[in-house]
């Protein structure tokens, strides 16, 4: 029998070959590089933008006065697609704080998922253009925690530091394999400031957990591919909602102040970047506390089949333009596993439950008639009774 230890050095060993090109040594040869230009690839949105058509969501908010923090690997602010002072200077924590930008990549293409700017260059865009980001390097390569990838204690750091900088949105890139008592309080501090956590669960066999992901109130994210079927093999209640983890592009890191990208990558990691996106947008345009947050993702999400939480989907997947514009009925605020009240649907607009407004129309209608009947019953009564029940004159 594998031992969690052995678990957990196959799922980090899976993800380094889903992810981009991984900086090992960090040396300029094995850093992340964007791809050649290639017009016939972008001539239609990728999957996941049309999937969540952020464009219909920008009317009423774009993520303005959100910082989010990008915690991973670093971001490369160089990126064309980034406007100008949209990249704040990098925080470093943990081991490997020495080197900034980000040769991994990882965290630029996180990056460019929430926030890149539109560009007629190219029909990928992100979901929350005018948020900020706070790149939080904590890790560099692609390897074990003897390399400083998914410490849970460096990646406690982390989080303290961007909570300590602002941030309203904690998106980790790269989730600890473990956890120990300094990641717990980190997420509590956090959550207690207002700050909405989302992290990935990345595991790709069975038993591999992620953190904080797997930590109640954190806003755990699984993976689907273009056809709704999961991509991670990790699953859990504290998986709220689904998003694209397949056949994804982004901003590429090592662009050199360039237009960069990267296409058709697949990680569970980077599910976790839409739903960040989404959470800006909503944060931007309502007043919502972390609770708040995570019962409207999970009420307005597409429900799987049956209706009910999936280990590794959540309560569905993630609807954006739902998620900002829903009016729902009160509920009970929710943490962990959030309980959608029955009756509710996801919706792709401001929930209007269908045929409630014709019906009531009908019953209103169906109430005048009946009392105008009586009215006449009741008349005739009276003059039926004054002739004593003799038949009437016309006229």
């Amino acid at each position: 029998m594998r031992t969690p230890a052995a678990l957990a050095a196959v799922a980090l060993t899976l993800a380094a070959l889903a992810a981009p090109p991984s900086a090992g040594s960090a040396s300029a040869a094995s850093c992340a590089a964007p791809e050649p230009a290639d017009t016939s690839k972008i001539e239609t949105a990728p999957w996941p933008q049309r999937l969540l058509a952020p464009k219909g969501i920008w009317p009423m908010s774009e993520g303005n006065g959100q910082l989010v923090a990008v915690i991973g690997t670093g971001v490369d602010g160089a990126n064309a697609q980034f406007g100008p002072d949209q990249v704040r200077p990098p925080i470093s924590a943990g081991q490997e704080a020495a080197e900034v930008g980000d040769c991994d990549g990882r965290g630029t293409f996180a990056a460019g998922i929430v926030a890149a700017k539109e560009d007629p260059s190219t029909t990928f865009t992100g979901v929350a253009p005018r948020a900020q980001l706070l790149p939080v390097r904590y890790v560099q390569s692609t390897g074990g925690s003897s390399q400083g990838g998914g410490d849970p204690t460096a990646l406690a750091s982390a989080i303290t530091k961007a909570r300590t900088a602002g941030a309203t949105v904690l998106l980790v890139v790269v989730p600890a394999t473990s956890v120990n008592d300094a990641l717990r309080d980190a997420v509590k501090q956090a959550l207690a400031a207002g700050a909405v956590i989302v992290s990935p669960a990345v595991g790709a066999e069975a038993g591999v957990q992620s953190y904080p992901t797997q930590l109640p109130g954190v806003i755990g994210v699984g993976a689907i591919k273009e056809d709704g079927t999961p991509v991670q093999l990790e699953g859990g209640d504290t998986i709220l909602v689904a998003a694209p983890g397949d056949d994804l592009t982004s901003t590429s890191a090592g662009a050199a102040g360039q237009f960069g990208r990267r296409a058709h990558v697949r990680n569970p990691a980077f599910a976790a970047a839409y739903v960040a996106g989404t959470v800006a947008l909503m944060r931007s345009y309502r007043q919502l506390r972390p609770e708040d947050v995570a019962d409207r993702l999970a009420r307005t999400a597409a429900h799987p089949p049956g209706g009910g939480h999936d280990p590794r989907l959540g309560w569905g997947t993630l609807n954006a333009y739902a998620a900002v514009s829903a009016e729902l009925p009160p509920a009970q605020p929710v943490a962990a596993k959030p309980v959608p009240q029955q009756g509710i649907a996801p919706a792709a607009a401001p929930v209007v439950a269908a045929g409630e407004g014709r019906l009531a129309g009908i019953l209103t209608v169906l109430g005048l008639v009946l009392a105008v009947a009586i009215g006449f019953a009741a008349a005739a009564l009276r003059r039926g009774r004054a002739r004593g029940w003799r038949s009437g004159r016309l006229g």
